[in-house]
């Protein structure tokens, strides 16, 4: 195996950044939370641009219902440690990579140290992870520490930035009253104000989220990760311009449709309230209503 040269692995980065940026990107840390079907391909991702420093938290193990759309997923990594995993291949791109390492996950003792010296913190945790969210976005609205949140919805992705300057998560959401389906609700709407996805849903009895599952696939995960590692990077360089939240942006494959939104006020905004109103009994007729096989489209 040849040496590892840092500046040759990477030059082929140089020309969309400078040299100097580059070295810039080498000494940033970033946080990632969960590594399953965006935090893993986050990482890897981010790894590539070259960035030296990373805070990594996921507490769970690889399964077979993993294989679609995890990229550290497979028969020879079953069973095992998603930390484990990722952080052989992180070092299989960058052996001199930075790395910490919370095997336990995101926790309220670990937090603080999770977050230490981070410049940017990257969104991967579970949908349906509400307390660690709420917990970790919380810590970073403290510490003035930029969030980067992209969510796989249909077959593209959703993405909101949160930073200094920007609206809350909180104040964007709208987490602190409802039951759980409340939050899941808004936080998909929130995430996707213009629901792009919602016209071709091929098995609408795979999406309940009281019972917190749906569907996701690679592709999607995959252009989450191309959206936050170019925010990352300008969050980093500090040039590009990035929209904070109420800004959303969700790109959708399928349909070949971008749309931005700008929602003040959050979800308490007239229009997104108007939206959580449908998405609600889009839901509850989805539930009663069994699969036809036929793809219906706006």
């Amino acid at each position: 195996m040849g040496i590892f040269d840092y500046h040759e692995a990477f030059s082929r980065n140089i020309g969309w950044v400078t040299e100097a940026e580059q070295q810039k990107l080498r000494q940033s840390r970033v946080a990632i939370g969960g590594l399953g079907g965006v935090g893993g391909v986050h990482l890897l991702t981010l790894a590539r641009l070259g960035i030296g420093r990373f805070s990594i938290a996921d507490f769970d193990v690889f399964e077979t219902a993993n294989f679609n759309r995890q990229i550290g997923a497979g028969v020879d990594t079953l069973g095992r440690p998603k930390i484990d995993v990722m952080d052989q291949m992180l070092r299989n791109i960058n052996p001199e990579v930075d790395l910490r390492a919370f095997a336990d996950g995101i926790q309220a003792d670990s937090i603080d140290a999770f977050l230490d010296g981070v410049d940017v913190y990257v969104d991967g945790l579970d949908f349906f992870a509400f307390g660690a969210r709420r917990m970790t976005f919380a810590a970073c609205e403290r510490k003035g520490i930029p969030v980067v949140t992209a969510a796989p919805l249909g077959l593209g992705t959703a993405l909101v930035v949160f930073g200094p300057g920007g609206m809350s998560f909180e104040d964007y959401f709208g987490w602190d009253d409802g039951d759980e389906l409340d939050m899941s609700v808004r936080f998909l709407v929130g995430l996707s104000p213009a629901m792009l996805q919602r016209g071709y849903v091929a098995d609408s009895t795979r999406i309940n989220l009281a019972e917190r599952r749906g569907p996701s696939s690679m592709p999607a995960c995959q252009l989450c990760a191309g959206v936050t590692a170019v925010d990352v990077l300008k969050l980093l360089l500090g040039r590009g311009g990035v929209r904070l939240a109420p800004w959303a942006s969700q790109f959708d494959a399928y349909r070949m449709r971008l749309v931005r939104t700008w929602r003040p006020l959050g979800y308490r905004n007239p229009l997104q309230r108007l939206m959580i109103m449908l998405v609600k009994a889009q839901l509850n007729g989805m539930a009663k209503t069994p699969p036809s096989g036929r793809h219906h489209e706006p």
